[in-house]
């Protein structure tokens, strides 16, 4: 899957860094680049092939793409998309094995080399430790002092090295309320129902209820429609289906019935938000 062998005996060059916003919808560069490149993805959705790999890069989902390996887009990155970059130059080659054993070298210890494959895409970042590396690392990179050049390489090394070792860790188990959340996430496009909720957990809706608005501070009915509203503005923002098409796209078979709840959860008409979406571009 063309990842990137990331060691302790060389440290990346950042060629290139930058927080960007579509302001129209646009498809990634087709290019076979010299350099690495990471995409850490803020709001919205990045799609890029890398060979013949396609990936879809949402909110909280990070990306390595491998130099000498084209890359390019098939979908379009939609507007208002927001994501921050970095180009980078590293070095996979090993440090020759006479280097350690040479009796030139004047580091007072016997070395350790240490290598790890970085994770080719990370999903759920949003909030997490790994998060706060990487806008840290774009504070460096759009910092005014003249020295940052040093200083980005490192907070790079510094991050590469941690999501790399990142992937060494048993991840916490997940709790029932965040499995509840990713289900209803996977069904905003129907109604919702207590019945399948009880047939995929196996447990009581009163009990799945009780524990998700104990756990979340929302019932079960309240986030599911906010996500397919959420799923609704998206397709308002970034698409000129009618609106029609976009309460089916969410569920709703009576677009009369879907402006109403939309205007409830969201505070405007679905055509209301649509303009003024185009308006803050």
């Amino acid at each position: 899957m063309n990842e990137i062998i990331f060691n302790n005996a060389s440290m990346p060059v950042v060629s290139g860094c930058g927080l960007l916003a579509a302001s129209e919808p646009f498809f990634h560069t087709d290019r076979t680049a010299d350099f690495h490149v990471m995409i850490y993805v803020l709001e919205g959705t990045i799609f890029v092939t890398e060979e013949d790999m396609d990936f879809e890069v949402n909110r909280g989902g990070l990306l390595f793409l491998k130099r000498g390996i084209r890359h390019f887009g098939k979908r379009e990155i939609p507007r208002g998309t927001r994501w921050f970059y970095a180009h980078f130059y590293y070095d996979e080659e090993p440090v020759p094995e006479d280097f350690f054993a040479s009796d030139k070298q004047i580091l007072p210890y016997s070395p350790t080399r240490y290598s790890a494959v970085l994770p080719k895409d990370l999903t759920g970042l949003r909030g997490s430790e790994t998060e706060k590396r990487i806008l840290e690392l774009w504070e460096q990179c759009s910092s005014d002092d003249i020295s940052k050049g040093w200083y980005v390489n490192l907070r790079l090394a510094e991050l590469l090295g941690f999501i790399a070792l990142r992937e060494w860790e048993k991840p916490a188990p997940k709790r029932l309320s965040d499995r509840i959340e990713e289900y209803l996430a996977s069904h905003i496009s129907e109604p919702f129902s207590a019945k399948e909720a009880e047939r995929e957990f196996y447990l009581s809706y009163k009990r799945l209820a009780a524990v998700f608005k104990e756990e979340k501070g929302i019932s079960m009915q309240q986030r599911h429609d906010r996500m397919r509203m959420d799923e609704a503005c998206r397709l308002l923002r970034s698409t000129l289906i009618p609106v029609s098409d976009v309460a089916a796209a969410v569920g709703f078979s009576d677009p009369l019935y879907f402006s109403r709840r939309f205007r409830e959860i969201i505070g405007s008409s679905p055509t209301e938000f649509r303009r003024s979406a185009a308006e803050m571009y």
